[in-house]
């Protein structure tokens, strides 16, 4: 479905105001999004080129990161706050091949989102869908504990998201949920970093009304103390455990964006 002026949008919507989701979907190529969105994807775009391959390498990373989750490290139950629409790979379908009776849950605030993944996302009974505001998360976390329950690890994804809260939300919530988690669960983060260009880009956002805060590594790394870092540790997108699913000639492409897995002792 392609949105646009002429397509009257879902219920609470105004096709006039960019949301992140929908903007994300446009980098992806894919079509739930407005005019005011692909405005605003290309006026970044503009000002940094590689921010629609840094979406990429951030879905692939995804792929990478729960395959590692699903299968090596034997999780079996998936949190995906600031899940946005559904695009290539998403979580369940990463974990169920891996793992068929994975459990995964998907949070967001967009409502678009929320209707799209609520038809393309829940197909199965270890799907589910969640409406929550990621700065007020205990009644995510309680919806949650109900949906799957809370008492056997989870991996809890926080991808492209955190850099739109400012500090203390973010370190908040960021605690908040991995202290709601047992021993044994991980968190994994997605952050885009501190560049000139990306500073120029932040300014659109901000403009939109969304801030964006840029972080060095260094305060990105921030985000997983006092958990196991999971190696090769803090790193750009493309040098987490990259196969051949990141071609040489895009490792560049992923520099400016960071991620990070660190498991809870």
């Amino acid at each position: 479905m392609t949105m646009d002026h002429d397509v009257k949008p879902p219920s609470g919507v105004d096709p006039n105001v960019p949301s992140i989701a929908r903007v994300y979907d446009y980098w992806l190529g894919g079509k739930d999004n407005f005019a005011a969105d692909r405005e605003m994807g290309d006026r970044v775009k503009a000002v940094v080129p590689e921010m629609p391959l840094m979406a990429y390498h951030n879905r692939l990373f995804l792929g990478r990161v729960v395959r590692f989750l699903a299968g090596e490290a034997g999780i079996g139950r998936f949190l995906d706050l600031g899940a946005g629409l559904p695009t290539m790979e998403n979580v369940h379908e990463v974990a169920q091949k891996a793992r068929p009776e994975a459990e995964v849950v998907y949070v967001d605030n967009d409502p678009v989102a929320l209707a799209h993944a609520r038809a393309l996302l829940a197909t199965t009974g270890n799907t589910h869908v969640v409406g929550g505001d990621l700065y007020h998360p205990e009644p995510i976390l309680a919806e949650v504990d109900a949906l799957v329950g809370l008492d056997r690890p989870v991996a809890v994804m926080m991808l492209a998201m955190l850099h739109f809260m400012p500090d203390e939300d973010a370190h908040r919530t960021v605690r908040t949920v991995m202290d709601a988690m047992p021993s044994g669960s991980y968190l994994v983060i997605s952050h885009i970093g501190d560049t000139p260009q990306l500073r120029e880009a932040a300014r659109f956002y901000s403009a939109s009304g969304t801030g964006a805060v840029l972080r060095s590594p260094e305060r990105i790394a921030e985000f997983l103390d006092g958990l196991e870092l999971v190696p090769p540790g803090v790193v750009p997108l493309t040098d987490w455990r990259p196969d051949e699913s990141v071609p040489a000639l895009d490792r560049m492409a992923g520099l400016a964006a960071i991620c990070g897995v660190g498991r809870k002792l």
